[in-house]
């Protein structure tokens, strides 16, 4: 996890707030340039995705994401604009669907408590549902293969047919020797439609477990060719499959495809998310 300094830490404290009931929250609107997005439109994105999480969490987003109007300055005169307040657990699932590759998201994940958030997590897994399972993994997937491939190209890992075959190491391993186009095949899927969207829960698991290890291992070993990583890939999707065979478990090629795509998923809960606002229960009008 990422170490805070005293001036790191003092610009989300700077920007706290606290009702009379001594509630914390933060203004979207003071958040949103401390984490180095300029337009409010990009936010408020990253803000939507979060939201979903939040309700996929069994938490209401209305109670995590109020929305608020306040009064800004446009030029000579002044207009009124969307706010939230959010929780600090609001921010911390603002900061888990941001761009990683910004410091101040990592700085941000670290100041909302992560490891906290993640224990939550962990002990609520197993109530949710099979389709909210798969939100929540491949959400994190998303963050560790971004966090992949820059250590991978650190490590030395630089063009494209590099990383191609770095990717497909790890599938190897993990797959019994199948490639990213073996599993694409097996699966049945179009051209267009991506192998881990069409992944069940238990599924996801070992893939995020696969690039989380390969993603420190290579870091924390400092290796520092395309080669090292590649063979580092492969062999940690290997020992994954070896652990998955030792407790008896369904090799992940043999385990089911799902119909619908974790975008699909996706949709529909933002729909209902907003079908809520039009009923009053929930803002998500621009």
């Amino acid at each position: 996890m990422t170490t805070l300094n005293a001036k790191e830490y003092k610009q989300f404290e700077k920007i706290k707030h606290k009702k009379e009931d001594g509630t914390e929250f933060w203004s979207a609107r003071e958040l949103a340039p401390v984490l180095e997005y300029d337009k409010w439109e990009n936010f408020n994105k990253v803000i939507e995705r979060a939201m979903v999480a939040c309700e996929n969490s069994g938490h209401a987003a209305s109670d995590d994401f109020p929305e608020v109007r306040k009064i800004v300055k446009a030029g000579a005169t002044k207009k009124t604009v969307k706010d939230y307040e959010l929780s600090r657990y609001a921010c911390y699932l603002v900061v888990q669907n941001g761009d990683p590759r910004k410091k101040t998201i990592a700085l941000g994940q670290t100041y909302f408590a992560i490891q906290t958030y993640r224990q939550e997590v962990a002990e609520c897994f197993n109530k949710l549902s099979e389709d909210n399972r798969r939100l929540v993994v491949r959400g994190n997937i998303k963050q560790w293969n971004q966090m992949l491939a820059e250590t991978a190209h650190t490590a030395g890992v630089i063009s494209n047919e590099e990383f191609a075959i770095f990717q497909n190491a790890g599938y190897m391993g993990l797959y019994g020797g199948l490639d990213v186009d073996d599993i694409h095949e097996k699966k049945n899927l179009e051209i267009g439609q991506k192998i881990l969207d069409y992944m069940g829960s238990t599924e996801l698991i070992a893939n995020l477990f696969r690039i989380s290890q390969t993603e420190e291992k290579i870091r924390k070993g400092k290796v520092n060719t395309a080669l090292g990583a590649t063979s580092t890939h492969y062999n940690v999707g290997k020992e994954v499959r070896n652990a998955i065979r030792k407790i008896g478990g369904t090799m992940p090629e043999d385990l089911p495809t799902p119909e619908k795509s974790v975008q699909q998923i996706e949709k529909e809960q933002l729909a209902r998310l907003k079908e809520k606002a039009k009923k009053g229960k929930l803002l998500l009008d621009e």
